[in-house]
Order: structure tokens, then sequence, then C-alpha cells
């Protein structure tokens, strides 16, 4: 699983989602679903933004796990 550190990065530099789309330029859902570990992929532009922002690298940023990603419950209505 790939793991995104876009939160600790924020958290270290007392950002919000906003200040990273403002600074960044990226979409504000782009940025949260990288904040919320819920993107399913990510444009090299959005990478190259980030890292740049945040002078850092992409090991930085994103960090290989040998945890498995968590599956969605399906919710059953009705039950």
């Amino acid at each position: 699983m790939i793991r995104c550190h876009l939160s600790r990065l924020m958290g270290e530099h007392k950002m919000k989602i906003m200040d990273v789309a403002r600074e960044t330029g990226l979409n504000r859902n782009t940025v949260t679903l990288l904040y919320k570990e819920t993107a399913q992929r990510v444009d090299l532009d959005a990478i190259e933004k980030l890292c740049r922002l945040f002078h850092c690298q992409v090991g930085d940023l994103f960090v290989l796990t040998d945890q498995a990603p968590k599956r969605k419950r399906k919710s059953h209505h009705g039950d």
C-alpha cells in the first residue's frame, strides 16, 4: 500500500487544505483526497507541485508500506 504523508506535511507547515490548493493551483478536491489518503491516482504534475511547495522529495510525500489497503465495507440496507 502507498501511504501519503500530505496531512503530516501540512501539519508541520500549519497549512489547511485551501492553503495548499491556493499555493499549488491544485483542485481542492485533489488535495482533500490526498490528505484523507483516499486518492486512487495522482498526476505527476500534482506530485511535483506538492514537492515544490513543501521543499521535499517524492519519497517524503509517498511511502510504500507492507500494510494491505483497507477495504471499504459494503453497507447492507434493511438488515
